[in-house]
């Protein structure tokens, strides 16, 4: 945005969502914020953000609104629900989704907005905490240009790789398309490194040396580590990849797509879910599943 830094609303302050408040902090923006489990917002408001109560008091502070929370029923009550978000903005505010929702849903909010004369980009992020703690996301933006150059400055604070990618309900579709990417490699990385393990090599070796190949990614560098260091820790919790691809196959069915590896994903993922506090897990715990079809008990 031109001129004067504009009081940043921000709501959800998860695992992505405190780092890049942070970010906004640093960079000198003033910045309200809200998140469900008020306890979370302690080092924001440390760094000198200020608490609000509600969303609708969010919006009230707010010249741009920055949202990343949990599924499309989380964004659809910040927005419009009781005390929401949206019957407290003023008119020309930019309301920026960087949750990762329902592209229906997504063009249906931003409908709404625009009655009220506030403009809805969609642009939901990859990259990982890891991304979020070192600002190197890429954010896929749908929505007006004219809205996206305004608000570029500030996404440029959050990420390294910021694209607009068409109109409203498109970085929530081209998001969609990622989650295939991450769970369907997903699958690669743990079979590979089960059948490395069986076969007696070095994990570490094999995910350093495969990693600079055709073969490697974002995934085998990074998620492949702690699978090798048995760190089952989230990064990105199964039930929140779970909550996508069901996103994923929605769009999938309405445009008549198959999308047989994702749904093989989803199983494998749903055999760790089935196991106490599996969803918790991170998404490399699929190594457990794929342990245990090996008839392996190493993932414990």
């Amino acid at each position: 945005m031109e001129g004067k830094q504009p009081a940043i609303g921000f709501i959800g302050l998860g695992i992505m969502g405190l780092p890049m408040a942070g970010h906004l902090l640093r960079a000198g923006y003033r910045l309200f914020v809200h998140t469900r489990t008020a306890a979370k917002a302690g080092p924001v408001l440390d760094a000198g953000g200020v608490w609000c109560e509600t969303p609708a008091e969010v919006g009230r502070e707010s010249e741009l609104l920055i949202t990343i929370v949990t599924d499309t029923p989380d964004v659809e009550a910040v927005l419009f629900g009781e005390d929401g978000a949206a019957a407290t903005l003023a008119r020309e505010t930019c309301v920026v989704d960087m949750s990762t929702i329902s592209p229906p849903a997504t063009r249906r909010f931003a409908k709404t907005l625009l009655e009220r004369k506030i403009t809805l980009l969609d642009a939901p992020v990859t990259g990982g905490d890891v991304g979020a703690r070192n600002a190197t996301l890429t954010i896929m933006v749908g929505g007006p240009r004219a809205a996206f150059e305004r608000v570029r400055p500030v996404l440029d604070v959050l990420g390294k790789r910021i694209v607009h990618v068409g109109p409203s309900g498109s970085g929530q579709m081209l998001k969609a398309c990622n989650q295939i990417l991450c769970a369907v490699n997903m699958i690669a990385v743990c079979e590979a490194l089960t059948l490395a393990k069986r076969s007696g090599l070095d994990m570490r070796t094999a995910i350093e040396t495969l990693g600079g190949g055709a073969g490697g990614s974002w995934a085998l560098t990074n998620l492949g580590s702690k699978i090798a260091e048995r760190d089952l820790e989230p990064a990105f919790m199964i039930k929140l990849i779970q909550k996508d691809l069901r996103i994923v196959q929605e769009a999938a069915r309405e445009l008549g797509v198959a999308l047989p590896g994702t749904a093989l994903s989803q199983q494998l993922f749903r055999a760790v879910e089935a196991e106490p506090d599996g969803g918790e897990l991170g998404t490399q715990a699929m190594i457990k599943a794929i342990e245990k079809l090996a008839g392996s008990t190493d993932a414990g």
